[in-house]
């Protein structure tokens, strides 16, 4: 992806405030599908949980999709740079290592998004879990992984693949996932 002449300037305001709830986005370069793969998916994971052992965060939902994550995370003390650059290196190292590879693995910065207190924070945990159904609605072959705190995981296997359902299954799989997702 090619750097645009004022891409710095969107950092610029850039605020991390401890407590926030973010919505956190990265894309793999040139959206290559490293995360097809459930085993490089859960590399990228473990750091996940990386980070809330090492208390930079608290994840309260994820999913990796084949060439990017969506994660939402209530930050602790740190600030977002602080979080997503550990996130992405370790993962970069541990991934590249697997797959016998070198070179950049993810493109530059991350998206983010601050959860206002008004919005309702279980709709934003929906979308993020219910991202693999839509995709498997409009014909992406593969979910790699999803979770949250205590729904998602133990319900459509967290640390484990879901293959891509026929597609009466997949309304199924949705409404499983509205049930389960409870933060």
């Amino acid at each position: 992806m090619p750097d645009l002449p004022h891409a710095s300037r969107l950092r610029t305001g850039r605020y991390s405030q401890s407590g926030q709830i973010y919505l956190l986005t990265a894309v793999t370069q040139n959206r290559e599908p490293l995360f097809a793969n459930w085993q490089t998916g859960r590399l990228l994971v473990r750091q996940f949980q990386q980070a809330d052992t090492d208390n930079l965060a608290e994840s309260l939902a994820w999913v990796v999709m084949p060439d990017h994550f969506h994660w939402l995370v209530e930050l602790r003390d740190c600030t977002l740079p602080a979080l997503m650059l550990p996130t992405k290196s370790r993962s970069a190292r541990a991934i590249n290592a697997n797959l016998g590879r070198n070179g950049r693995l993810w493109q530059k910065g991350f998206h983010d998004r601050a959860i206002r207190r008004e919005e309702d924070l279980l709709a934003v945990a929906r979308y993020v879990i219910a991202n693999p159904i839509r995709q498997v609605l409009s014909g992406v072959s593969t979910i790699t992984h999803c979770g949250t705190q205590n729904g998602c995981r133990s319900r459509l296997a967290g640390d484990a693949v879901v293959n891509v359902p026929p597609p009466s299954l997949a309304s199924q799989l949705l409404r499983l996932s509205v049930v389960n997702t409870v933060l």
